[in-house]
């Protein structure tokens, strides 16, 4: 039931909730619930091999009905279950909510996929549209006393039946997701949720698609070639293009990214002209206008306060961290602050390397950040000798992928790919394989989707076109999306040695996924807290660098020299160069997250205009005790679309990604403490981490795979930074 109501709903936790109930209502006499059959192509499911979705089959006209009736047919099954004459047991209520909503499943899996990879005008209305029915389909599930009342009478039962421990598992997220989404609440607090869950999943909608469209507004328009001094060709190439495509034949376009700083600042050898792209991306939300969510992200921020209250939670960060390996925002936030003394002086001691650097070479300004990373490349240039540009030669997209990121996978876990070519896809651009497990059976099949397109948003991410489920007979479909900037046609495509950690980082998340072996899919591979998801993704970034994979990978795209060693020796040198920036911003923006989600009800209805909200966000800011106008944040508030753009998403979860560092580093210390690249450490973990899903306490999970609980000193030595733990 949970994978179902996520997909239809988007939302974070198992269930939206309901009322409580003390015990079933009568329903011996209840006439048999008829289940009404699905049409169309979402109606069961893919034909295509390991059931991989076939995007020959339907259209956009056809992605309505299907909702419709997916929605229709989960009322009536949940109808069912409510009317089971039978006293409520694990199976007949249970797994029966599991199994529930399979269509709706289906349509929802790939209109998420399409809304962010290969979006339409027509999908983003049917987005919009159909967003607060499905949120509103599924309270109308989620807050049914009687629903509810047979769920408690499984759960309170629960001493007295045997269980497999994710049967048990299962159980007490079904109740306890129930619970936390209101089933204690009064029948007037339930019409309460239901209202502000509506007017979330259409605000959030709205934030999202308002941010993608005011980054593509966004992009700097410059009149000469001139200007673009410093850009490759294969850049002002694409700048050219992209200005011809917005009907300005002759000029240039630089796109924007979705973070604050943008790829080709570094480069731009016109200061006014780095200025005026960092502008342009900063404040491409918080100009009067259609663009601007300042109201819209005001409006969310206060809707959860006012949610979290109906719960008895002080702000919306106590309330939603429920379920989290952190449990409570004092834990996230003790552990950030921890790392803001150390941080502040990076952020400073870097500064002034970079005005010495600025003064000389004759420079007579003091740096900014539309300046920080042109002058921090041009010092770790000199102090590291480092290159990226060539480094970059020796980075050829397929072999990143074929020759690096699957070959370690091999190493590791025994895998195996092979192209595919006759399976459809959502847009030419997309590469497919079939992964062979370690038993040379068939584990799954894997989506690539790679390059930046108008049609996609920001960032990178993984999802799943089919789930595992031993339930089902299901294995895993899973697909990874980046934004990494097509090369022009016939140049070989190159890659940053960013996007290489990216595409490591988003097969970690995969991998995650492939290697899920649970019987319910809402426990499955990556159905894990927000603080432990990013966990397993940053881990494989560390096979990046490692000596055996950089040397099959790595290789000159004209020479096939392999990366000399002095590079890579450098690169790892450098890596802890410059992070009062990198990793500051970072801290910032989970901060940043974390003061948004802290307002009382009151405090956050009183920010309601655009106004107002600059106000917040800069003494938020500045309270940090960080170097803010020189670092801002990695996302300002007006386009974080990780916290604002779903019901719920990473909202006072941002952390997690700083959480899940240190689970990282302390594990890349095992791996290397524990002879590095083999098989036997990569099934160990494999076994204790990435084919557990869900099913187990996350402390005990990562104690079963290193010994011992997590320690955050590897953290703090790979950043480089001063600060110990106490």
């Amino acid at each position: 039931m949970k994978s179902q109501i996520l997909a239809a709903t988007a939302a974070a936790a198992l269930l939206a909730g309901c009322q409580t109930v003390s015990e079933p209502a009568p329903v011996a006499a209840a006439p048999a619930v008829a289940i009404p059959e699905g049409t169309g192509y979402f109606a069961a499911d893919s034909t295509l091999d390991l059931k991989a979705p076939d995007f020959t089959r339907f259209g956009e006209a056809d992605i309505v009905p299907a909702i419709e009736q997916g929605m229709a047919i989960q009322q009536a099954e949940v109808a069912a279950i409510i009317a089971n004459p039978e006293p409520p047991t694990f199976e007949n209520t249970i797994v029966a909510l599991e199994k529930s909503g399979r269509m709706l499943g289906r349509v929802h899996r790939i209109v998420g996929a399409l809304t962010g990879a290969n979006t339409t005008d027509t999908l983003d209305k049917i987005d919009e549209e159909t967003s607060p029915r499905l949120t509103a389909h599924s309270d109308s599930i989620t807050l049914n006393p009687a629903l509810f009342a047979r769920v408690k009478a499984v759960y309170d039962n629960r001493a007295a039946m045997s269980m497999t421990p994710e049967d048990a598992k299962l159980l007490e997220n079904t109740y306890e997701g129930m619970v936390h989404a209101g089933a204690l609440l009064t029948a007037g607090e339930v019409e309460q949720v239901k209202a502000i869950n509506a007017e979330l999943s259409t605000l959030t909608t709205q934030f999202g698609q308002t941010v993608r469209q005011a980054s593509l507004d966004g992009a700097l328009i410059v009149d000469t070639r001139a200007e673009l001094k410093g850009l490759s060709e294969a850049d002002i190439a694409a700048a050219a293009k992209l200005a011809a495509e917005k009907g300005q034949p002759g000029k240039f376009a630089i796109a924007l990214q979705n973070t604050t700083q943008q790829p080709l600042l570094p480069a731009l050898e016109n200061r006014a002209v780095r200025e005026r792209l960092f502008k342009a991306s900063v404040h491409r939300a918080d100009r009067a206008g259609p663009n601007d969510t300042r109201v819209l992200l005001a409006r969310i921020a206060a809707l959860r306060a006012r949610k979290a209250a109906l719960f008895g939670a002080p702000d919306w960060a106590s309330y939603a961290m429920w379920d989290r390996m952190a449990e409570k925002p004092a834990t996230a936030l003790g552990f950030m602050e921890r790392l803001v003394p150390a941080l502040a002086e990076a952020q400073r001691r870097d500064a002034a390397a970079l005005n010495a650097q600025i003064k000389r070479e004759g420079g007579t300004f003091t740096v900014q950040p539309w300046d920080w990373y042109r002058y921090a490349n041009k010092v770790k240039a000199e102090q590291f000798q480092l290159d990226e540009e060539k480094m970059m030669e020796y980075f050829q997209l397929d072999k990143v992928l074929e020759d690096g990121v699957f070959f370690a996978a091999n190493r590791l876990y025994g895998l195996s790919f092979k192209r595919r070519t006759d399976l459809p896809v959502y847009h030419p651009d997309v590469w497919t394989y079939d992964v062979i497990d370690r038993d040379g059976s068939q584990l799954g099949i894997f989506y690539f989707d790679p390059f930046q397109r108008p049609s996609k948003r920001g960032g990178a991410w993984m999802s799943n076109f089919v789930d595992q489920s031993h339930l089902w007979g299901t294995k895993p479909v899973i697909y990874n999306v980046l934004n990494i900037p097509k090369a022009a046609d016939g140049a070989v495509q190159l890659v940053s040695f960013d996007n290489v950690n990216t595409i490591f980082h988003e097969f970690g998340h995969a991998l995650h996924g492939f290697f899920a072996n649970q019987r319910y899919e809402s426990l499955s591979g990556t159905a894990t807290a927000r603080d432990f998801v990013e966990y397993p993704s940053q881990v494989n970034e560390m096979w990046a660098t490692y000596p055996s994979v950089l040397a099959n990978y790595a290789k000159h795209y004209k020479t096939g020299e392999t990366i000399p060693k002095a590079m890579i020796d450098k690169l790892e040198a450098a890596s802890k160069f410059n992070q009062g920036y990198d990793f500051g911003e970072v801290v910032e923006a989970a901060l940043l997250d974390m003061k948004w989600h802290a307002l009382t009800p009151e405090q956050a209805a009183a920010i309601d205009t655009p106004e107002e909200v600059d106000a917040f966000e800069k003494t938020a800011l500045t309270e940090l005790g960080l170097e803010i106008g020189l670092v801002p944040p990695r996302y300002r508030s007006t386009y974080f679309n990780h916290i604002f753009s779903s019901p719920a998403g990473y909202s006072a979860g941002y952390y997690s990604y700083l959480w899940t560092e240190m689970l990282d580093r302390d594990s890349r210390k095992w791996f290397m403490d524990n002879g590095g690249l083999t098989r036997a450490n990569g099934d160990h973990y494999r076994a204790t981490v990435l084919s557990q899903g869900g099913t187990q306490d996350y402390f005990k999970m990562f104690e079963a795979f290193a010994g011992r609980q997590p320690d955050v000193t590897p953290l703090l030595v790979a950043r480089g930074l001063t600060a110990r733990p106490e």
